[in-house]
C-alpha cells in the first residue's frame, strides 16, 4: 500500500498587503489649502502648491505666484529629491478656446534616494485622498518629462 502524505494548514495563509503603508499622512493643512487653491481664494490664489514629506506629515514647501508659469514651476522642483505638487495649468483646446486643469504631479527624479523613492511612492495614497477634486495624476522621474509639449497632451484628454 503507496504512503500518502496528507499536509493540512490550520489557518489559510494570509493575504498578501498590496498597498504600502508608509505612516506618513497629510497635514491638516494640505485639504484645506488645496479647497482653496482650487477656488482660487486668497491666500492661497496661486499658480501652484509642492508638498514635501518632513517629520512624517506631508506639508506645504512651496508655492508659486499666480503669475509664475510652467518653467517656474519645474525650477522650484528640487534637482534630486521627490515632491508632490498640484498646478493649475493654462492652455488652449484644439478648437482655440482657453482653459485650465488642475492636475497632482508626483515628482521622483531618478537622482533621489531609494529610501525617499520609496516613502513617497507608499505615501501617495495619502496625499491623493486630501486633494480631493483632481482628475488628472501625472508621474515624472526626470526633467524631459516634465517638458510642457510632454505635459500637455496628458492633460487635453481630460478636456
Amino acid at each position: 500500500m503507496p504512503h500518502v502524505h496528507k499536509y493540512r494548514r490550520a489557518h489559510p495563509p494570509p493575504r498578501i498587503q498590496t498597498i504600502m503603508s508608509t505612516g506618513v499622512e497629510a497635514a491638516d493643512e494640505v485639504g484645506s489649502s488645496f479647497s482653496q487653491f482650487k477656488l482660487q481664494r486668497a491666500p492661497y490664489n496661486v499658480r501652484y502648491i509642492i508638498y514635501e514629506i518632513k517629520e512624517d506629515k506631508i506639508q506645504i514647501e512651496k508655492q508659486g505666484a499666480r503669475e509664475n508659469n510652467w518653467e517656474d514651476f519645474c525650477a522650484d522642483l528640487p534637482e534630486s529629491d521627490c515632491r508632490y505638487a498640484v498646478i493649475d495649468v493654462e492652455f488652449e483646446t484644439d478648437d482655440g478656446r482657453p482653459t485650465s486643469k488642475i492636475i497632482f504631479l508626483s515628482w521622483a527624479p531618478d537622482t533621489a534616494k531609494v529610501r525617499s523613492k520609496m516613502v513617497y511612492a507608499g505615501s501617495k495614497e495619502a496625499i491623493k485622498r486630501a486633494l480631493v477634486g483632481v482628475g488628472i495624476h501625472l508621474n515624472a522621474t526626470d526633467r524631459s518629462e516634465l517638458e510642457f509639449e510632454q505635459i500637455l497632451p496628458a492633460v487635453k484628454r481630460f478636456t
